[in-house]
């Protein structure tokens, strides 16, 4: 059986980890990058793939890299504004999408790009950490089982040293990443959690500061989930120390878990902590996930219907930002 085909749109620093694990899959062919400039692309090679043999073709225009290589799929990892454009050219040609998060920014445009998946029958991941985790597979399975009874509340928090370092790049440029940190770091955990709870957003409360920058930096969101979940995260871009925290509070238990990679779960019944909960399996890179996906081997453990709950959640976000007032997804 011959290797998948695969190639990168976008060659910037998210692009790294997910050429390297690619690399090191022996079912893929990493057959071209694309960005901006040739040599943009040449110095990702240099960087990361030197010993990529056969080398990959580089790029400056998508529509060249699908004629001249005609992959079987494609990682796109461009500025969050492009991915909707970038995603559904990919569908279009046939390819199947791992999509970096978040996997656009408008709940219209997620809902356009569902409609295209299902009639192209392609598979559309999203670049999320903690889906790939065993921690996070328990936590679905223990919410989903009732094992310590009806989930109730959560609450959480992501921090990070992001608003000085991104100063003046195009993650605080609104037209190509659609927000700041809430759209940034933050959709980590705001997946994490949608992923975890599975049931559509009702409203949101939130609050957000820009600290003088273009785009926020700093935000509180309440929100109230279909099935009566109630969650409070908070979003920080301007803290030296980085950290990702989800506790769920149970009728018969809790569940604390780091929420932005999975890399750790403490579990607590009725009687107190958990010394050995039944996790099972290893943990996944998200880019291994889509290629064994695409291979029959394993399912997809993020798909398109959760980039459209997100993007309901953040233009929720969003607007009660601006008004002051709940607001609650937009249906299409």
């Amino acid at each position: 059986m011959p290797n998948l085909k695969l190639a990168i749109i976008g060659c910037g620093n998210m692009a790294s980890g997910h050429a390297r694990h690619l690399q090191a899959c022996p079912d893929v062919d990493l057959v071209g990058l694309c960005d901006v400039s040739e040599q943009i692309a040449d110095g990702f090679i240099e960087a990361n793939l030197a010993d990529c043999d056969p080398r990959p073709g580089t790029f400056t225009q998508t529509s060249s890299l699908y004629d001249e290589t005609a992959p079987d799929g494609v990682f796109v990892i461009t500025p969050h504004t492009f991915h909707f454009a970038n995603c559904v050219e990919a569908l279009d040609r046939g390819c199947h999408v791992f999509a970096e998060k978040p996997m656009v920014t408008s709940a219209p445009d997620a809902h356009a790009l569902k409609e295209k998946v299902d009639q192209t029958g392609r598979i559309l991941v999203i670049g999320y950490n903690t889906p790939c985790t065993p921690e996070f597979d328990y936590l679905r399975r223990q919410i989903r089982d009732k094992a310590f009874g009806r989930l109730e509340l959560i609450s959480g928090y992501v921090v990070q040293d992001w608003m000085n370092p991104t100063m003046g790049k195009w993650r605080q440029d609104p037209s190509l990443s659609g927000g700041g940190q809430a759209y940034d770091t933050g959709a980590h955990l705001l997946n994490s959690l949608c992923w975890s709870v599975e049931s559509n957003v009702a409203e949101v409360h939130a609050f957000l500061d820009n600290h003088g920058t273009p785009v926020d930096v700093n935000g509180t969101i309440n929100i109230r989930f279909d099935n009566g979940v109630l969650a409070a995260i908070v979003i920080g871009g301007n803290c030296p120390s980085n950290a990702g925290y989800l506790m769920y509070a149970f009728e018969g238990g809790k569940i604390a878990v780091d929420g932005w990679s999975g890399s750790w779960i403490e579990v607590h019944d009725a009687y107190g902590r958990v010394k050995y909960p039944p996790i099972v399996g290893q943990p996944q890179s998200p880019a291994e996930n889509f290629v064994d996906a695409i291979l029959g081997r394993s399912e997809p453990r993020t798909n398109v219907v959760n980039g459209v709950i997100q993007s309901e959640l953040m233009d929720a976000i969003y607007e009660s930002a601006r008004t002051g007032k709940p607001a609650g997804p937009k249906m299409p």
